[in-house]
């Protein structure tokens, strides 16, 4: 398989954009890179590219004098009309606004930073395979949402983290809401020694839909993650809570999951996390579109 791949994780701005083009024996189709936005569509391509290292800086100009204006970029490799490969994520590396919380209102607003663009964290497109008591679920990351907080949910799987972890909240009356996890302590106070900002996701809260638990406030995010049950439920989470991925197989194990014997929102035996681990994702624009919930499920729970 023709792959493009990175030589690091961390570009600075305005330096060489090193990063390797391998192509297999036997292919003879001319490769090409395309440089696509997080909708897939084709901002710039370069043709006829050779098999060895090779200057993204060079090859696109754009990626320096843009200073990051895109958003979340693909580098895509191409053999003639077929993508090919793992796409590299292109995450501009840009200073982020910071969440307030106003006390009296419960309401968030967004303190804005100085704009400041630094380079791009540059890394192979991988989705993440959880591995539950009751089966898989496979998880699309959505970092065009949320960068920093995909990011990290990535580092901690790829870690281990999350081996052995129970699910230890499931709240599924009145509404069939969320299934939590995250906590090696399993009581919901736990979490990796340290917080991540909240960051502005528009990914709406729907079935499916991974999204990070936190505190009151709202920038403690950490390693505490849920799955949405339905959208009807989670509506109201849109804009507070940062949803960073999307279920794109397993919604009967979401559902087998939710469906586990409560004590309130406590589990009697708690399903767990067994492993969560990095898998190479589909090239941009042949990936499966994500999960539904089924049909007969309503917010009214089981």
């Amino acid at each position: 398989m023709s792959q493009i791949s990175p030589d690091r994780t961390y570009y600075g701005i305005d330096r060489p954009f090193p990063v390797r083009v391998a192509n297999p024996a036997g292919n003879e189709d001319a490769l090409s890179i395309r440089l696509l936005d997080a909708s897939n569509v084709e901002l710039e391509r370069v043709d006829s590219v050779e098999p060895g290292q090779v200057d993204l800086a060079v090859l696109f100009p754009s990626l320096w004098e843009t200073k990051g204006s895109r958003g979340v970029l693909y580098a895509q490799m191409y053999a003639g009309d077929v993508a090919t490969g793992p796409a590299i994520v292109l995450q501009p590396m840009i200073s982020q606004s910071y969440a307030v919380l106003d006390q009296r209102t419960g309401n968030l607003s967004w303190t804005p930073n100085p704009r400041t663009f630094t380079g791009y964290r540059a890394y192979i497109e991988k989705d993440v395979l959880m591995t539950t008591s009751e089966g898989d679920i496979l998880f699309r990351m959505r970092p065009d949402h949320a960068p920093n907080t995909a990011w990290n949910f990535m580092q901690l799987g790829a870690g281990g983290f999350y081996t052995d972890i129970i699910f230890h909240r499931i709240v599924t009356k009145p509404n069939r809401f969320v299934i939590q996890a995250g906590d090696p302590l399993g009581e919901g106070s736990g979490g990796p020694g340290y917080m991540i900002d909240l960051e502005d996701s528009k990914l709406p809260h729907d079935f499916g839909v991974i999204s990070m638990a936190r505190s009151g406030d709202p920038n403690s995010n950490g390693s505490q993650i849920f799955v949405c049950l339905s959208r009807e439920a989670t509506r109201a989470l849109d804009g507070r809570y940062t949803a960073f991925g999307q279920a794109i197989s397993g919604a009967d194990v979401i559902n087998k999951l939710a469906d586990t014997p409560l004590n309130g929102d406590r589990p009697v035996n708690p399903p767990s996390i067994k492993s969560v681990k990095l898998v190479d994702a589909a090239p941009r624009g042949t990936g499966v579109a994500p999960v539904k919930a089924p049909s007969s499920q309503s917010a009214g729970g089981r």
